[in-house]
This record gives C-alpha cells, structure tokens and sequence, in this order.
C-alpha cells in the first residue's frame, strides 16, 4: 500500500503529521509514506524532532492555507501540496491520498482531477463516529451546502456500502435527518429525499431527529453539507463544554476531586468516544479514488488513524463496490 499524505495541511502541520506518520509506520513498518511538501521545511523538521522512518518525498512548493477561496486556489496553485497530492493518485502512484488541510480545496481538487464515479453527481464526506452501541455515519458534513434530492439519495447508497465493507454492520439502517419523525414533517426538499429511499432497495428506516444521532436508531444518518457540518460543530463543542462542565464541577468538592482520581480511566475511556482523533479522518466518497479529509485540529493520533482508515479502505476496494452498487440502484 502506499499512501501519499500532505505534509502542508493542518493548524499542526508539518510536525504532528511528521509525527502521526512516524506512529503509523512503528506499526506497520511494510507500509509506504510518500510525503507531499515544501522539501526544506519536512526534512528540518524530521530531523528537529528526531523522527527516523522511511518515506519518499514529492515536492511542492506552494500551500492553500485554511481560508482560501477553494476552485480559485486549486486552479492557481498547480504545486500546492493538495494538487500534487491528487495527482499522485490519478496517476496511479499513490493508493490513497490524506489531508488535514482546506476542506473545500480537497474537495476541489479531487472533483476536477480525479472525478466523480459514474452516477453521482456530488462527492460527501463522511464521518464515523461513536454512538451508544458501535460506530455510525453521518453524510454529508461539509462537502455540498447546494444539495438536490438525488444527490441525498447517492450518499446513502455509498453509506450504506461503506458500513458494510469498513464498519463491518451487515444490514446497515438508514435514516433521513429531519426535524420530525412522520413523514409529514420537512421541506418539500426533504419529502421528495424521504420518497427516493422509500422506493429503493436500501434498508431505510424512515426520518431521525437531532436528538437520535447518538443512539441506536439507525447506522447511516444522511444530511445535505450544511446541515450536517452545523451538526458535527454543535456536537463537538457540546462535548468539549460537557467534558469542561463535569471536570470543574467534581473539583469544587473534596469528594468530587476523589471521585475524579478514581473514575480516571473512565472518563478518559468517555473522552476518546468523542474524540474524532480515535477515527482519523473522513472519507470523500464518490470520488474516483480513495481520498481521506481528517480535521483541521489534527495532531499525531487523528494522523496516525486516518492512516489505519485509508489502508482498511485500500483492502476493501471501496471505490470499486460503491460502484458495482450505483449501477444496480442509481
């Protein structure tokens, strides 16, 4: 397997991803790391941070930062480490492509380079993440904020297939987020959504609510980018107020700060449930190849296993049965 990474990308780039890379390979040292960067500034750091592993190295002299405008940068920036990174994988030089850097650009890139599998009009991204019985994914949250109904309908065709093949849920349930449970409820928008998964094949368990993404209801919740992206923020800065709230209230009491001593291996087990550095990166689907969009936030763990997720990803040929399964249903 080889994986090309963006050494570039991210509010710790290059040293975390230096250092995820470096983690990654301790376990599997067989597997290949070709680093796409400003060449100067890797090889400083690898040696600044004493880092020893194996990787190869395309240079690129040119960075789209976080708050650059997306089709513009990737157009004007041809050696950026986002473009030469996808162009690693069209060519067939890289298996998979990871980047912790501008979302859209990544995106951008990826639609113009590598295209789109035949039959889906927009690529989603993906995001596993911890509910009350096991992992499950939501899609889309960011990739697509001007959805139309058939491209709802192709995310959950593709989530449906990733849950099978990576999440390894045999009959993965889909759900239609909404803010109401009958069929009634929603946009004329969300009605005619409701309608192509009720006429489909897929296992399709009707509308969720907000209030269900957590809980063992469905395994797939499917959402256009908007929604989605205020969603994953929402719950995240929940979590992280939660996780505030619950450690400053058990310090205001001797039995309390007791009780935070001796429950400190369970909130650390509660704390990575919600960490989205326990599950990497999220995967870009109905993309022409295997492309993983990890968090701005990155550091070397989330690398690390946005590295595992792309190799499970490269030995389930994704791309491949996402297709076989559009042909049959879309």
């Amino acid at each position: 397997m080889r994986i090309a990474i963006d050494a570039m990308g991210g509010d710790y780039a290059p040293q975390e991803v230096l250092k995820g890379v470096s983690l990654a390979l301790k376990s599997d040292p067989g597997l290949e790391i070709v680093l796409v960067g400003k060449k100067e500034t890797i090889e400083a750091m690898v040696r600044e941070e004493g880092l020893s592993f194996n990787y190869s190295l395309l240079s690129a002299s040119e960075e789209i930062s976080m708050g650059e405008k997306a089709v513009i940068s990737v157009r004007r920036k041809k050696d950026s480490s986002i473009v030469k990174g996808i162009q690693l994988l069209k060519e067939g030089r890289a298996d998979a492509f990871i980047s912790f850097g501008n979302t859209g650009a990544v995106v951008a890139a990826s639609t113009l380079y590598l295209g789109l599998i035949e039959g889906v009009e927009r690529a989603g991204i993906a995001l596993v993440y911890s509910g009350l019985h096991g992992p499950s994914l939501i899609i889309d949250v960011g990739a697509n904020i001007d959805a139309k109904p058939q491209y709802l309908f192709k995310y959950g065709i593709m989530a449906s297939i990733y849950a099978q093949e990576v999440l390894g849920i045999e009959r993965p349930r889909i759900g239609l987020l909404n803010i109401g449970e009958e069929e009634s409820k929603g946009t004329g928008f969300i009605k005619e959504v409701h309608t192509l998964f009720e006429r489909s094949s897929l296992n399709f368990i009707g509308n969720v609510e907000g209030k269900d993404i957590f809980r063992d209801i469905c395994d797939c919740i499917i959402c256009d980018g908007f929604v989605g992206n205020i969603t994953l923020k929402v719950a995240e800065g929940t979590m992280e107020a939660m996780g505030s709230f619950l450690v400053s209230e058990l310090k205001s009491s001797l039995w309390g700060r007791l009780s935070l001593l001796l429950g400190k291996g369970s909130f650390e087990r509660l704390k990575r449930l919600g960490d989205y550095a326990e599950y990497g990166g999220a995967p870009l689907l109905g993309i022409n190849g295997l492309v993983i969009i990890g968090h701005g936030r990155s550091r070397a763990l989330a690398v690390k296993n946005a590295i595992r997720v792309a190799k499970k990803e490269i030995k389930q040929n994704i791309t491949e049965k996402i297709q076989e399964k559009i042909n049959v249903i879309g």
